[in-house]
């Protein structure tokens, strides 16, 4: 019962962030298939994964819980995003003894080629186009002590459309502090702290009249377009999250709760909880932007399966589930390898 009133008091302390209303800036970064989560585990638990991640997806929620790897591993991830869109997300990691740990990852997203269509040619040209975007990052994490860990990471990010493309860099940066008072953790996150990103490429040139009033001037001089810059999506996670169950009868129960507050939206909650039998079997549910303002994302539910190979490598297969309201559910699928 101590547990559960500790775990409650945790909840209650970081839920305020939660609670300000503010007018909403949605859609004004650039970039934005960086807010879509990877890893079954931490989606299926809501999102609520800044204190609890320990696994390679902790490279994108926070780059500090590689530090806890208990050893060399690889994970990849393959989303059903929205409107045919598939993101795709591959890490590695390896410990390095009192160096720390160094990582990579990389994150895809991807859609199928689309037909061109103008003013003129509204029902298509029969030209065509596609876009897509990744992000590639590297990330070092060390235990600065037995209980707190801290991490880094220095990503690439590249979008491109057609003839246009923009590049960034971005940051992250990450705590995670096991206390003494029965194994809360407490965790910490910002993402994306970078340089504004602007779109440039061919698409951007026009010919252009420099003084309609003159007339026997070429109206026909090449120009550039200027596209506005835009700020990457910032994201601030801390969180809290207990196990309350610590191994007894073979199983663990994991409770967590996260606050955002992203640079383009209001402030919100994620909830969620993780149930481990055998250290094999995993049960997970949450619930994704809560006190968000019409906020698509919500329920959300996972499984996942972790067996012995040979030697002492493990294999983990988890799935993901979660209802976007009026755009129907996204379902995500990962792999991961330990060895």
């Amino acid at each position: 019962m101590k547990k559960i009133i500790v775990f409650v008091t945790a909840v209650v302390s970081v839920s305020w962030t939660a609670q300000s209303a503010a007018v909403t800036k949605t859609g004004t970064t650039a970039a934005n298939f960086l807010k879509a989560s990877v890893g079954s585990r931490a989606v299926g638990m809501g999102g609520a994964f800044v204190a609890r991640a320990s696994d390679l997806s902790a490279m994108y929620w926070n780059p500090s819980g590689i530090a806890r790897l208990s050893g060399a591993g690889a994970l990849f991830c393959h989303t059903r995003w929205l409107a045919d869109i598939g993101i795709d997300y591959a890490a590695l990691a390896v410990p390095a003894g009192r160096l720390g740990t160094l990582g990579v990852s990389a994150m895809f997203m991807s859609m199928d080629e689309m037909e061109r269509t103008t003013i003129n040619e509204p029902d298509g040209t029969g030209e065509m186009f596609d876009a897509g975007s990744y992000a590639v990052g590297l990330t070092y994490a060390s235990n600065l002590t037995d209980r707190f860990s801290i991490g880094g990471s220095v990503k690439v990010i590249h979008e491109t459309i057609y003839h246009s493309s923009a590049t960034g860099i971005a940051f992250d940066i990450g705590t995670l502090f096991t206390t003494q008072l029965s194994g809360l953790n407490i965790g910490m996150s910002i993402t994306n702290y970078g340089m504004k990103m602007q779109m440039g490429g061919r698409d951007m040139m026009v010919q252009h009249d420099i003084d309609a009033l003159v007339s026997g001037n070429n109206q026909n001089i090449n120009a550039n377009l200027q596209t506005e810059s835009y700020d990457l999506p910032l994201m601030f996670r801390v969180g809290v999250s207990m196990d309350l169950l610590k191994g007894r009868g073979n199983s663990n129960l994991l409770l967590s709760v996260d606050a955002l507050h992203p640079n383009d939206d209001v402030e919100s909650l994620n909830l969620g909880g993780e149930y481990v039998f055998n250290r094999m079997f995993s049960l997970r549910a949450g619930y994704n932007s809560l006190f968000a303002q019409e906020a698509e994302p919500g329920l959300c539910a996972g499984a996942g399966i972790c067996a012995a190979l040979k030697g002492d490598m493990t294999l983990v297969l988890d799935y993901a589930y979660m209802d976007f309201g009026v755009l129907k559910e996204v379902q995500m699928f990962t792999l991961a390898l330990g060895f």
